[in-house]
């Protein structure tokens, strides 16, 4: 039996169908990814399932006893109520609880059997969402998903917008229910984070349906594939790399199919006017009633081929490359950032990119990567070390957050003011990055992350740079966008610097890494010899952390107690003394880190979001210092 079944579900938007006569079930241990292009609905029908949103024709069924838990991408719809260790229903059924045993103790007998059956309801809701083993559970989920060594006593709504999602995804896998509605669920985290969250998600007993754009994800977790297209659902089985094979293989049926109907629909029409030619009359009007109907199926089976990739084809420049292919584009000569704390960021990191490099920043989140993207363009002044560019090089530069001129300009006069393009060639341009028709007198300022991210591209590369550096480049843009992306940058003939947490991406394009281990910055070959190699950091960095009982570590026989003492509370006060910095410190940056929030809009200079990256970098590792300090 299914846990949740979804019955020709419909649902329209200002006149858009959104979603059309939509079935599907899931049933329990089912692990399925939702994909499909943005604003195809897949959000909605979330909603839907948690019952947020109603159909317009149609119904969601949760049968029997099945609790669904849902994680939304939407800050504002977060629960942030309750403690860091108790949810806060558990928290309301363990209050009654109590009282429930209070009123048990001093009732009469012909109370007690009524309160001892509301006593046992609470009791085995308790236990149902986990209640006796809360805390040790949510301990380990906050670690496995990079929370660990934190204040458990600390207020919820303290933790940065990053660390409360971890928050709400943590209650969610501790609260155990029939199925996990997850909505984005790797935003915000690191690869240790995802690998941990991929490998709970595999043994979960429970069915899981998630979205997500990150590839790489859905192959390590799902056995199933719901693409939303054109309304309805398609469903693949496997993960996503056999999804793709799959989707190729219908798609090149469907050609054939199409083809097919035309070359029918051609010798039908021509027997149709041979039988008008003869005054055939009334052969004649029962062959265009054939030619009619082939001509509706002709255009039901072409729009199934709309669910081909995204025509967002385009060439980046340089499309040939002049010169020596080893061109010295740039070179670091022994870098380092030091915060003015003392607090080392990275230090000695030495490396060149030449003419044909595709090299990846990669380390955990507040390791430095933005901040070493930031130097390299020179938005920092204070470092150690060198950075020398090649004077000759065009260099292009496209960050986390996109920032244009003007939010009044529509996207086809943008592109003609950052281009010597014709209106005709400017909206043969814009069509391959996916605006077309109507569409290119959108104003900037009502368009969509992955939009602002598309004609940000458009237009850097008609600028035609020879060395790019990506911050984050496939950030809000859907599957077939990101792949599109990829397939560019990995034909690329110029040099690319980019950080970024997509592994797909990664393995398709990286040719040399720059992995980020603590404070060492160490030069690859692939993305698995780095993640080898930062295994054993870890594994490192935890050994060394390890109390030891060495006998060089015992005190020496004629040592002083009372020298020893004194050194211990030296340190202890020096560490206290630490710690009272940095949590002024932290203090300050996130009070600036809200006002630059909240100024944040179409007016706002690129400068603000540059210093609103680079303090995340800098409150990342200030954490990082204070939970170790704290542990200590």
């Amino acid at each position: 039996m299914p846990l949740i079944s979804v019955n020709k579900v419909s649902k329209s938007y200002h006149s858009r169908l959104l979603l059309d006569e939509v079935s599907f079930s899931v049933e329990r241990g089912d692990k399925i990814a939702l994909i499909g292009n943005n604003g195809t609905g897949k959000s909605t029908l979330f909603k839907m399932i948690q019952g947020k949103v109603s159909p317009d024709e149609g119904e969601v069924l949760h049968h029997g006893t099945s609790i669904a838990g849902y994680l939304t991408q939407n800050m504002e719809e977060l629960d942030m109520g309750g403690s860091l260790l108790i949810s806060e229903e558990l928290q309301k059924i363990e209050d009654r609880m109590r009282e429930a045993e209070y009123r048990l103790a001093h009732a009469d007998s012909s109370q007690s059997q009524s309160l001892l059956r509301t006593y046992e309801q609470l009791t085995s809701r308790f236990e149902a969402l986990g209640g006796y083993d809360y805390e040790p559970r949510m301990k380990a989920a906050l670690a496995g998903l990079g929370l660990s060594n934190i204040d458990w006593t600390r207020d919820v709504n303290s933790f940065s917008g990053g660390e409360k999602m971890r928050i709400c995804l943590a209650r969610l896998i501790v609260s155990r229910p029939d199925i996990l509605l997850l909505d984005e669920p790797t935003n915000h985290l690191d690869t240790d984070a995802m690998e941990w969250l991929e490998s709970f998600i595999r043994s979960y007993g429970g069915a899981v349906l998630l979205i997500s754009h990150d590839r790489y994800f859905i192959d390590q977790t799902v056995t199933k594939v719901f693409e939303l297209e054109n309304g309805h659902i398609t469903a693949y089985r496997g993960n996503y790399t056999d999804y793709k094979e799959q989707k190729q293989r219908f798609l090149e049926d469907q050609r054939q199919v199409v083809a097919n109907l035309e070359k029918e629909l051609t010798r039908q029409e021509g027997v149709t006017q041979t039988m008008l030619s003869h005054r055939n009359i009334s052969g004649y009007h029962a062959r265009e009633k054939v030619v009619a109907k082939l001509s509706e199926k002709l255009s039901a089976e072409r729009a199934k081929l709309s669910g081909g990739p995204l025509k967002m084809s385009f060439k980046l420049m340089p499309e040939e490359r002049s010169g020596d292919p080893d061109k010295k584009l740039l070179e670091a000569r022994d870098l380092g950032k030091t915060f003015p704390d003392g607090k080392v960021l990275f230090s000695h990191v030495s490396f060149e990119i030449k003419a044909s490099d595709k090299m990846f920043l990669l380390g955990p989140n507040g390791c430095g990567k933005s901040t070493m993207l930031s130097l390299l363009l020179g938005k920092i002044p204070e470092f150690d070390g060198d950075v020398l560019i090649s004077g000759s090089s065009r260099i292009g530069y496209m960050g986390q957050f996109v920032d244009f001129e003007s939010e009044e300009r529509t996207i086809l006069e943008e592109l003609m003011e950052r281009s010597e393009l014709g209106e005709t060639s400017a909206r043969n341009l814009l069509a391959r990055f996916g605006f077309r028709d109507i569409d290119v007198y959108k104003k900037i300022s009502v368009l969509s992350g992955g939009e602002r991210s598309r004609l940000y591209l458009c237009c850097l590369l008609e600028e035609k740079p020879e060395l790019l550096f990506l911050d984050e480049p496939t950030n809000h843009l859907d599957i077939e966008s990101r792949e599109v992306l990829e397939d560019a940058l990995a034909g690329y003939n110029g040099a690319i610097l980019a950080v970024s947490h997509d592994r797909y991406f990664i393995e398709k394009c990286q040719s040399r890494i720059l992995g980020f281990l603590g404070e060492k910055v160490k030069l690859l070959d692939r993305y698995d010899e780095y993640r080898r190699e930062y295994k054993a950091y870890l594994e490192q960095k935890n050994a060394d952390r390890a109390p030891r009982a060495s006998k060089e570590e015992k005190p020496k026989k004629d040592s002083s107690p009372v020298v020893n003492r004194a050194q211990e509370r030296k340190e202890i006060a020096k560490r206290k003394e630490r710690m009272r910095f940095l949590e002024a410190q932290i203090a300050e940056k996130e009070a600036r880190q809200k006002e630059l929030e909240s100024s944040f809009g179409p007016s706002t200079p690129p400068s603000d979001y540059d210093e609103y990256a680079a303090i995340g970098e800098e409150l990342e590792a200030m954490y990082d210092e204070y939970m170790e300090l704290e542990s200590t």
